[in-house]
């Protein structure tokens, strides 16, 4: 009797192991069905061209379509709150710039997800930088002359933005803050609309995405006088940084980082940050994003959470500083 029963027990457990095994091989097996890759903003900007570039690469290293999903809309809160509520199991991932994860928090009244603790950092992936531009009509002809020319005409000179809270519209606070000048903020709805401004002379000066700019630098339409980024860029290494020509400390830029649901398991996240390193090391693409005028960067969940913080207090001390708000 013991021996049949014995002989039941192990005909019975069998089936149980086996059906166990194949679920725990299927989890292990990642990505075994496309990957979606959101970005908070709509089609067609160089953020938007950077993911799209990132999810091509990734996917021939992951042997899985990685599927673009634009999400736009709130400053790209509607994008990082649709990731924010997903399932952390790896399918689902957003490329983010600082506009949302470093300064919307302290912009907005209260967000639907929780800035840090709903995500799991991956990487910081690219950074792109802008160039202080004036229009040739404006008497200056470099950042010391800009900022006299500002203090003669405290609150008269004009500026363009992509909107309130826009990293152009920040770096130009941070500017403000720096140099002791106090300027004029004109709001565009985008930063297309804001450059236009600019070289229809309708603003005296604007802080411009780097590769937009630099075709009407040889036109003379605009005078470039500083890059925003604490290091020269590869575009234009003639053009000095704000740091250089006259403003100790400054530093902004457009900085993307990607960032999963929170609670993604640890094989998962180490798999797709290998993914993406890859991407951002692979030559092709690397050459067609420095072509976008971005710089590709990368690095460990670790680097990125310590550079989170920090961009965090940066940009959270300038908002207060300078007192802005959202109207």
């Amino acid at each position: 009797m013991a021996t049949r029963r014995s002989l039941l027990a192990a005909g019975l457990a069998l089936p149980a192991f086996a059906t166990v095994s194949r679920i725990a091989a299927a989890q292990d097996v990642f990505p075994s069905r496309p990957v979606t890759l959101v970005i908070p903003w709509a089609a067609g900007g160089s953020t938007d061209t950077l993911g799209r570039l990132l999810a091509q690469t990734m996917a021939a290293d992951l042997g899985q379509p990685v599927v673009v999903e634009n999400r736009g809309g709130a400053s790209g809160t509607v994008g990082h709150g649709h990731v924010a509520r997903a399932r952390p199991d790896g399918y689902t991932f957003l490329l983010g710039t600082n506009s949302t994860y470093a300064i919307a928090p302290h912009l907005m009244r209260s967000l639907p997800y929780d800035n840090r603790a709903a995500f799991t950092g991956l990487s910081l992936v690219a950074r792109s930088a802008q160039a202080l531009c004036v229009h040739p009509s404006v008497p200056v002809s470099n950042v010391a002359e800009l900022i006299a020319y500002a203090k003669s005409k405290p609150g008269e000179v004009t500026y363009s933005s992509a909107g309130i809270g826009a990293s152009s519209h920040l770096a130009t606070e941070l500017l403000q803050a720096k140099a002791g000048i106090r300027l004029l903020h004109v709001p565009y709805r985008g930063g297309g609309p804001s450059a236009q401004g600019l070289l229809a002379g309708e603003v005296a000066m604007s802080f411009v995405d780097l590769v937009t700019a630099l075709p009407f630098r040889p036109t003379g339409q605009l005078k470039l006088l500083g890059v925003s980024t604490a290091e020269r860029s590869q575009l234009a290494s003639d053009v000095p940084t704000l740091a250089e020509a006259g403003v100790p400390g400054f530093a902004s830029s457009t900085d993307v980082i990607m960032l999963l649901p929170a609670g993604t398991p640890a094989p998962i996240v180490t798999r797709l940050s290998a993914s993406l390193q890859k991407a951002l090391a692979d030559a092709e693409t690397r050459r067609k994003i420095i072509g976008l005028g971005i710089e590709p960067i990368g690095s460990t969940p670790a680097e990125l959470d310590s550079y989170w913080t920090e961009e965090l207090a940066k940009w959270g001390e300038i908002i207060r500083s300078q007192n802005i708000t959202l109207g």
